[in-house]
């Protein structure tokens, strides 16, 4: 991010480049700014809408799953696993595209019924992990999720897009494109604040260790 992709990076349109010789073979889309090129696989190219996410931070990484919740149970659309370290450069180029948009377009807002009151949010941040996921239902996403170690964002005047990219030689490829509504945004930008925040509290704490706890490793929960 950061070092392979700058800043400026982060907000580009997506170019389709699908005509070009040198991947005729191959029935993809490719997106290029800068230094930055990642082939975009026919199976995520359309993308995968999204209303809401549950960002959970482990030992290791973060899981960032986005929900779709427009019928019930809700469904999780899409599951990205990230390396710690991508987090907190996430938030900073999240912060820059939500600034630039506010910029052109305003405060993105969502309608005053639908906006969470201060002790419904409240709620959602301190949900149990394991009471939230036995109520959402698994769609056409596979549990162990797709990696990615950078991130590209966009944005139209309603929707920012996400493309996750999995930065590996010999091609960087998007391994998953998420839309999600311009009103969600800063909720997103709010939980993977929150996220990060327990992630180096705990780190924290690591360095005078409580007993180990009994059972498998745990996660804390963000969602909105």
């Amino acid at each position: 991010m950061n070092d392979d992709y700058p800043t400026d990076d982060f907000a580009p349109e997506p170019r389709d480049n699908s005509s070009d010789d040198e991947h005729s073979d191959i029935q993809s889309q490719q997106i290029q700014h800068s230094q930055v090129g990642a082939l975009v696989p026919d199976k995520v190219a359309r993308g995968t809408f999204s209303t809401g996410a549950v960002v959970l931070n482990g030992t290791h990484e973060f899981v960032v799953d986005f929900l779709l919740r427009m019928t019930k149970p809700h469904q999780v659309a899409a599951r990205v696993v990230l390396p710690p370290q991508v987090v907190p450069r996430m938030i900073h180029a999240l912060e820059e595209n939500l600034n630039n948009y506010r910029s052109r377009f305003g405060d993105p807002k969502l309608p005053e019924a639908a906006q969470p009151k201060p002790e419904q949010k409240n709620q959602q941040q301190q949900v149990n992990a394991q009471e939230l996921y036995e109520q959402l239902k698994w769609g056409q996403t596979d549990m162990h999720g797709t990696y990615a170690n950078a991130v590209m964002i966009g944005h139209t005047p309603t929707e920012f897009s996400f493309d996750f990219i999995t930065t590996f030689f010999p091609k960087s490829v998007v391994s998953n494109r998420v839309f999600l509504s311009a009103p969600n945004v800063p909720r997103l930008l709010e939980s993977l604040k929150h996220s990060w925040n327990q992630y180096q509290q705990k780190l924290h704490e690591a360095q005078n260790p409580p007993p180990p706890p009994e059972g498998p490793d745990s996660f804390d929960t963000t969602q909105f």
